[in-house]
């Protein structure tokens, strides 16, 4: 959708969704009765929506320190643990000496992706939405609670229309967007999975975890953001000069529930830009195969700065500490001639 609410001003706002499932099985007379059996039925898929985490993107910390929002996600679980449970209708209302119930720890994927959702949103885990695990149908996504949020592009040009600044600007543009998913690449079921009263939910406790099996199993979850630019300025003169600065800013947060860590992705750019275009400038010099004509066309010269700072940070769950994996600086020069030859 593009709004425009007053001359100058462009806002372009986008809202997506993908879902994609796989149904199969093996249609079997087991017992020669011509009765078919219902065997192995498997379903796969993907999940991606666009999203928002305004709340904590601009949060600070330390890459070899745990950050407050991985302290709240870890505290998050407790509460989701209970909420979950209390949906499970073979839940015995038991919970284990650190206050989790039974069947839902603190490493049931059921529970800490809402805990992990709710704090890097910063949302209560008393109200962001649970996974569905209740595949009633060949429609059912375990992401249903999930909604897609808006992101944007603003574009303002309108400054280069008051009076006193069209006799020095030509173009004064001012620009923001937001970009921002929340993924996940690939859920499966479990062969595992039990529901012995077909209720809906799951029966079977995984004597090794001690957590109820999952109908969707989920090995990752992803939220990217990036905002490009947060802000952006560009102001060509009437003499043909041009400035441009843009401040970008994106964070990447990785949650596998394979290992139980967060792989946490920050970068900041800075772009510094100038150009001058010359019109009409005739080369001293003549171009092979234009009959010996001295060119008058237009010139440009542009010259570009980037400043780009980029560290990666891993945190796994109950450890005291986390780790600085990486970290980049980047400094980037990009000047530039172009002429016209022929148009």
């Amino acid at each position: 959708m593009q709004l425009e609410p007053f001359n100058g001003l462009i806002i372009d706002v986008s809202v997506t969704k993908t879902f994609s499932k796989e149904f199969s099985e093996l249609f079997k007379d087991t017992l020669g009765t011509g009765m078919k059996s219902h065997l192995n039925p498997l379903s796969a898929g993907g999940f991606d929506i666009s999203y928002m985490a305004l709340n904590t993107f601009f949060d600070k910390h330390d890459p070899n320190v745990l950050s407050d929002l991985f302290k709240t996600f870890e505290s998050n679980r407790q509460t989701i643990s209970t909420r979950v449970a209390e949906k499970n209708p073979y839940w015995d209302n038991k919970k284990d000496p650190e206050g989790y119930a039974l069947g839902y720890g603190k490493y049931s994927q059921d529970v800490l992706i809402p805990a992990f959702i709710a704090a890097y949103t910063g949302k209560s885990p008393q109200s962001v939405s649970l996974l569905n695990q209740n595949n009633s149908s060949i429609r059912s996504n375990p992401f249903s609670g999930l909604l897609p949020k808006p992101n944007w592009n603003i574009l303002y040009n309108g400054l280069s229309k008051i009076p006193a600044l069209a006799t020095v600007f030509s173009n004064i543009s001012l620009t923001h967007g937001y970009n921002g998913s929340l993924s996940m690449n690939s859920f499966t079921s479990s062969l595992l999975y039990v529901d012995r009263g077909f209720l809906g939910a799951p029966s079977f406790i995984d004597p090794i975890s001690g957590n109820y099996i999952p109908y969707f199993l989920v090995p990752n979850i992803t939220i990217s953001e990036r905002m490009e630019p947060l802000i952006g300025i560009n102001i060509t003169t009437v003499t043909q000069w041009s400035l441009r600065f843009e401040y970008k800013k994106s964070r990447l947060l990785t949650l596998s529930l394979v290992d139980y860590q967060l792989s946490e992705n920050n970068s900041k750019e800075w772009v510094f830009g100038t150009s001058y275009r010359a019109r009409g400038l005739k080369l001293p010099f003549t171009i092979p195969g234009l009959n010996n004509n001295k060119l008058s066309n237009d010139l440009t010269m542009r010259i570009d700065v980037a400043l780009r700072d980029m560290y990666n940070s891993n945190s796994r769950l109950d450890q005291a500490n986390a780790y600085g994996t990486g970290g980049q600086k980047d400094i980037t020069i990009q000047p530039s001639i172009d002429y016209v030859l022929n148009s």
